[in-house]
């Protein structure tokens, strides 16, 4: 199924917020649909929103009339700027508006037609790019898995959050093809429930055994001793290997050292983020209290209380066994400014 698709200069996008019940894609004409779906999780996951973002950067130069707006310059630099203001946490949306920024001014003296038709050309480029380089990430990692390992993962990066196959997710998924017999342990992911909703329903398709669990019965399966490994994403690497996730990684990452257990983070290199030295710089979203107040539409708590809801916290990489991207395996020490650099831009 296309998380994805531009077809007549429309991006449709599967509507994250209404599965597993409900199959529906959003029709996005403007690139205000493509940040208005971003920011309300119709569209999450981080290379995903890259990717969505990528387009939407395209639709503004299809949006663009010379009699209305100015410089198509300036257009496009509003639309970036909205675009990347819709989640600061997840640095691929970033790095995708700055390939199409480079994309642009290597055009922009070409007519307005020509001009759209290679920003479009750069989306499509950027989308099957990270398709490629999460069936790479998904062969790397599957060495890491040995077979019938029992596996705890946590939110979503499967399909849904990515352009189409997944990252610590795919790698679950290419392990069960290879015929590892592998197991997953679905953390639900409080407060929007992307474990439980969409995870459980990628592995239900896929015809993979799992069985989903609250986020805090983590402990007690790590206690029984019911956990080989535990198989993540990322939504930002430091350079010194600290990584943001959705808020709850780092409380399993604590689990798995003090049990001894292997800690996988599996991303593209697009997520790493060269630019900050710890995970202490990495700004984190702070979304709706609703989101937490209510589940499905039903208030669980009292109306109107106080509420804490960051979308994601920090895991220091001293908890980090290896850090899996479309390069290989990488495991400590984690000079990654070493590692990536020198690609500059095009990594």
């Amino acid at each position: 199924m296309d998380v994805l698709r531009w077809e007549n200069r429309q991006l449709f996008l599967l509507d994250q917020t209404l599965l597993p019940h409900r199959t529906e894609y959003l029709t996005c004409t403007h690139y205000r649909d493509v940040a208005k779906a971003i920011s309300q999780l119709q569209v999450r996951g981080a290379p995903a929103i890259g990717v969505a973002a990528a387009y939407g950067y395209a639709l503004a130069a299809f949006n663009y009339q010379e009699d209305r707006e100015g410089a198509l310059e300036d257009y496009l630099k509003k639309a970036a700027r909205e675009l990347l203001d819709t989640r600061p946490t997840a640095v691929n949306l970033r790095w995708a508006l700055e390939q199409m920024d480079r994309v642009y001014r290597t055009v922009k003296d070409k007519a307005p037609g020509e001009v759209r038709e290679h920003l479009l050309e750069a989306a499509k480029g950027i989308h099957m790019g990270e398709l490629k380089l999460e069936e790479r990430i998904a062969e790397f990692g599957s060495s890491l898995i040995p077979k019938g390992a029992r596996i705890l993962t946590y939110c979503n990066t499967g399909a849904l959050a990515t352009a189409g196959w997944g990252t610590a997710l795919g790698i679950v998924r290419t392990a069960h093809l290879q015929g590892k017999e592998v197991e997953v342990y679905v953390s639900e992911t409080r407060p929007v429930l992307q474990g439980a909703r969409l995870t459980a329903w990628e592995l239900q398709q896929a015809e993979i055994p799992y069985t989903l669990i609250t986020d805090n019965m983590a402990g007690y399966l790590f206690r029984q001793n019911k956990v080989d490994l535990v198989l993540l994403g990322a939504d930002r690497i430091a350079a010194n290997g600290d990584f943001a996730n959705k808020i709850g990684t780092y409380n399993l990452a604590v689990l798995a050292s003090f049990h001894n257990c292997p800690f996988y983070v599996a991303a593209p290199s697009s997520t790493i983020d060269l630019d900050i030295g710890t995970g202490e710089e990495i700004p984190i979203e702070m979304r709706d209290p609703q989101e937490v107040r209510m589940i499905g539409g039903q208030l669980v708590t009292i109306e109107g209380c106080p509420v804490l809801n960051p979308s994601f916290d920090v895991t220091p990489h001293q908890l980090v066994s290896a850090i899996v991207t479309e390069k290989g395996i990488i495991k400590p020490p984690y000079d990654l400014v070493k590692i990536f650099a020198e690609e500059g831009a095009d990594r």
